[in-house]
């Protein structure tokens, strides 16, 4: 049986490959394929997840690659953490894609889009099973390919394109830490399997404390790029130009949940020499406190979600730098059924409206009551709410951090909290409730979407269960393993937690329904905060002014000092007559050119000469088969 883990993966990339080359043919059908795929996945995951619920770790690979004394291993290791991801990717990453097909009907790359889903799901699905670093490393490129692809889905748009090379470009620099620390690492330790990262076998490598604390930093870089860390944040909120499902996907099940799912691979490293945890900590909770911040002031509804996401990833990462594994590990399962709710909420509001403005919306519960009491069932849970599972998962979060002995990290994070929940309700005020303010033809998405609202809903409300006292940190216990500790219940963070999130959401009714005029002159009073939150710190601005002039100064450079060597060189060759620009033009058409369209006639000139054997007579494909057998036979009788 443990060789079927391996088609996990394999349903969705055979899916990938059929829509591709068929799924034109099949039109609206063909999202039945990447559903089917996605499904059958999730069935055979469910008993590697039941299994690891009792105990059991599943580990299977093969050799692929020896290179002198060293063996990488190709295959993979289901544990109660790969599980735990098995279980959030297959099921929100399936209601995502059944929501889809209400969302991008009529589209006309319909089936392209479900085929780069089911790429998508293949690639995290794979990253999530690996055995070692390597093996996640690709993985982890193909789903940096998938969110190009999906980000920039309407390329048409100037908007798309330029937003999916700015979350491909910007994620490149995190990947080349995850490279760089993975080549330390290798060359420290001579492993890259990710079952050895733990303090057993790192324990010989401790005189090398300074190299793998770089190391783990390093690794830690790449989950700084992919899941969106202060100061490689910039990707995330340009991210929304694609379709709504795919910010769904990426936010939530996806992309942004592997870069935490690494840290949390990374633990024994990390701990092990533990002065990575600081940094780590650290800019966790700046990203949390920042997005946060910039997300109080936004007024397009998925870019308000799309600081959401920074902010809540920061409070995983802050709080796996803060030893809480089990804290950050619990969040990404909560926040990835309550952001994914959220997400289809938005999308389901837009389908239905047409817009993505908060300020022209408001009263729209009664013409879309399905997304409104599922999105209000997601914003619940986000605000730290109880009994909800966003209220069990922060409250751990909070918990890690006050027991931590660094007060500020309690002290940011709480505050983030707070705003956390006024800037929800900000959102869900504005958008549901009030008087309308812009005349819609508002209608309720169709059931295809308005289903998965509601199993999420359900998850949203009870998938944070198993971590709460009531049923005694089954989740924590589950997840620590080798890393667990006591749970106790801490009332005083657990109160101040509840109250600071009521006091975010009364804040945000009374400014946004009860005195609706006050908002605007609080902008006014503290300008100087407004603008800097509106207009997101400046830090596009800021990348703008310095890399991105900085390269183009130096691409411009580079080009002045290569034509003064063509120029030098022309010179001192006694062919000054000779302009600099016939030179060009000699090697466009004769080298490049000539290049390209040598390849086109060679190809021509095969396909001609191939083109003859193909007469449509039965007689003549019989010689030449009689003939090819006749030369295999004599090959043969010669060995």
């Amino acid at each position: 049986m443990v060789t079927l883990a391996y088609l996990i993966p394999l349903f969705p990339l055979l899916a990938f490959a059929f829509l591709i080359f068929f799924g034109k043919r099949f039109g609206d059908k063909s999202a039945w394929v990447a559903i089917g795929a996605s499904l059958l996945s999730l069935i055979l995951s469910t008993p590697f997840v039941m299994g690891a619920v009792q105990g059991q770790i599943f580990v299977h690979h093969f050799e692929w690659l020896r290179i002198g004394s060293a063996l990488f291993l190709f295959g993979f290791s289901i544990d109660a953490l790969s599980a735990m991801m098995l279980f959030v990717v297959t099921v929100v990453g399936t209601l995502i894609i059944i929501y889809s097909v209400g969302y991008m009907h009529g589209d006309p790359r319909f089936s392209r889009f479900f085929a780069y889903l089911s790429l998508f799901m293949a690639s995290m699905l794979s990253l999530v099973l690996a055995n070692s670093l390597l093996m996640l490393y690709i993985s982890w490129e193909l789903v940096g390919l998938c969110s190009y692809l999906l980000i920039g889905f309407w390329f048409e748009k100037p908007s798309a394109a330029a937003a999916s090379k700015k979350a491909f470009i910007t994620t490149r620099v995190g990947d080349i830490a995850l490279f760089l620390g993975m080549l330390l690492l290798f060359f420290t330790t001579g492993t890259l399997e990710l079952r050895n990262l733990n303090h057993e076998f790192l324990a010989p490598f401790a005189s090398q404390s300074k190299v793998l604390t770089l190391a783990g930093l390093l690794i830690f870089g790449g989950a700084v790029g992919k899941s969106a860390q202060f100061p490689l944040h910039v990707w995330l909120p340009d991210a929304m130009e694609g379709p709504t499902p795919v910010s769904a996907l990426i936010h939530a099940a996806t992309m942004v949940a592997a870069g935490v799912y690494l840290v949390a691979r990374s633990f024994g490293l990390i701990t092990f020499f533990p002065d990575a945890l600081l940094p780590i900590a650290t800019i966790g909770t700046i990203t949390a406190f920042m997005a946060a911040f910039i997300a109080l002031t936004q007024t397009d509804i998925k870019r308000v979600l799309a600081y959401s996401t920074i902010s809540q990833l920061g409070f995983m990462i802050a709080a796996l730098g803060l030893k809480g594994y089990g804290a950050g590990t619990f969040h990404l399962m909560t926040h990835a059924f309550f952001k994914a709710l959220l997400f289809l909420g938005a999308g389901s509001v837009i389908h239905g409206t047409g817009t993505q403005d908060i300020r022209e919306m408001g009263g729209l519960w009664k013409k879309m009551p399905h997304t409104t009491f599922t999105f209000l069932i997601a914003s619940l849970a986000i605000a730290g709410v109880p009994p909800l599972s966003g209220f069990w998962s922060k409250d751990e979060i909070l918990v890690s951090a006050y027991e931590s002995g660094m007060p500020i990290f309690y002290y940011l994070l709480s505050i983030t909290a707070t705003m956390t929940a006024f800037y929800m309700f900000r959102l869900v005020f504005l958008t549901f409730f009030g008087k309308p303010r812009k005349e819609f033809h508002v209608h309720e998405s169709p059931a295809i979407m308005t289903i998965p609202l509601w199993l999420l809903a359900i998850g949203s409300a009870l998938v944070g269960l198993p971590g709460s006292p009531w049923m005694n940190h089954f989740f924590q216990t589950f997840i620590e393993g080798s890393h667990g500790a006591e749970h106790a219940i801490n009332l005083f963070v657990m109160g101040i937690s509840v109250g600071l999130g009521a006091f975010g959401i009364v804040l945000a009714w009374l400014l946004y329904l009860v005195f609706p005029a006050v908002p605007e002159k609080l902008g006014a009073i503290f300008k100087p905060l407004y603008l800097a939150s509106n207009r997101k710190l400046w830090f596009d601005e800021l990348y703008q002014a310095t890399v991105i002039r900085g390269w183009y100064a130096l691409s411009s450079a580079l080009a002045k000092f290569d034509l003064g060597v063509i120029d030098g060189l022309v010179n001192a060759t006694g062919i000054g007559n000779l302009r600099l620009s016939d030179i060009q033009n000699w090697i466009d058409i004769h080298i490049v050119d000539g290049a390209v369209n040598g390849v086109g006639a060679l190809t021509r000139g095969f396909s001609s000469a191939l083109r003859k054997i193909q007469t449509g007579f039965v007689q003549n494909y019989l010689i030449i088969s009689f003939i090819g057998a006749l030369m295999l036979l004599f090959f043969e009788l010669r060995k």
